[in-house]
């Protein structure tokens, strides 16, 4: 599946808002994200971003299982926050950058980390963007194969 960058940036966009809901309404099963999915709004005030939108749902359910050892990486790279003081945007945030960052090799780590400050920009407070960019330029430098 090839979107171009405008829809791809979308479809993020839309995975971070259920990944965002999921911090007011857990759910336990993949049939209760995937109905949380088929609910949400496909974009800012109902704006459509693509109806059915393959990328996202992949976003989603590839992080979603995931949580708790993204929650583990950002703890370590967080100096001096604790993970529950993180606000929900950007826990959101860093939840979906660090799914595609570490499980998605094909998306280049500069995209990751691009989109998850744009998305901060949007969505975040003015100190979102330093603090996303911040973890995920220390995970991206920690992997293997990357600059150091």
């Amino acid at each position: 599946m090839s979107l171009d960058k405008s829809a791809r940036r979308g479809s993020r966009r839309r995975a971070f808002q259920i990944l965002y809901s999921l911090g007011f309404a857990e759910t336990e099963s993949e049939a209760g994200l995937s109905k949380m999915y088929s609910l949400s709004p496909h974009g800012d005030l109902g704006e459509t971003i693509g109806g059915d939108d393959p990328f996202a749902w992949e976003l989603v359910r590839g992080a979603w299982p995931h949580f708790a050892a993204i929650d583990a990486t950002i703890a370590e790279y967080s100096r001096n926050w604790r993970v529950g003081r993180i606000g929900r945007v950007e826990m959101a945030i860093l939840r979906l950058a660090l799914h595609e960052l570490l499980h998605c090799p094909q998306t280049p780590a500069r995209v990751v980390i691009n989109e998850a400050v744009e998305l901060a920009k949007r969505y975040g407070d003015e100190n979102s963007k330093n603090f996303i960019n911040g973890i995920l330029d220390a995970v991206a430098r920690s992997q293997p194969g990357q600059k150091k």
